[in-house]
């Protein structure tokens, strides 16, 4: 069981782990260890969470989401499968507490009638830097 907070908890049958050889450094050890992890979290299936949370958890997984409502966690950092099948769980779990905040709605305000002149003013000025831009024209009379 993945504790996520006190109420919330992921029962072990909507995680599956599959153990694959790492990259990157490791000497020979990398060649013959399966020690990189990549966590299966069946989201849209479990139900602990709610319908809205799973709707912002997929919104933040992006990539990690599959086309079948699971999320996709990928950890190869250490040489030891059981410290990157811990990594890939605290990932998954941070993932999750991030979904479980509700964003808070924004409220509509108007304008300052400070903010409003410095806009026209600013707008008035950018006018001016780009009438100067045009062609040169001989005032002068011509010689």
């Amino acid at each position: 069981m993945l504790r996520i907070t006190d109420t919330l908890m992921i029962q072990e049958w909507e995680l599956s782990e599959h153990f694959t050889r790492s990259q990157g450094p490791g000497g020979q050890n990398v060649n013959k260890v399966e020690t990189a992890v990549e966590l299966r979290f069946e989201a849209e299936r479990s139900p602990a969470l709610a319908p809205p949370v799973k709707a912002r958890l997929k919104r933040l997984a992006g990539r990690r989401w599959t086309k079948d409502g699971a999320v996709l966690i990928r950890a190869e950092e250490t040489r030891s499968q059981a410290r990157n099948r811990e990594i890939a769980r605290e990932r998954l779990a941070e993932l999750i507490r991030e979904a479980l905040v509700a964003p808070r709605k924004r409220i509509a305000t108007r304008p300052t009638l400070g903010s409003q002149r410095r806009r026209l003013v600013a707008k008035t000025q950018r006018g001016q830097i780009k009438s100067l831009r045009g062609a040169v024209r001989d005032t002068e009379g011509g010689e």
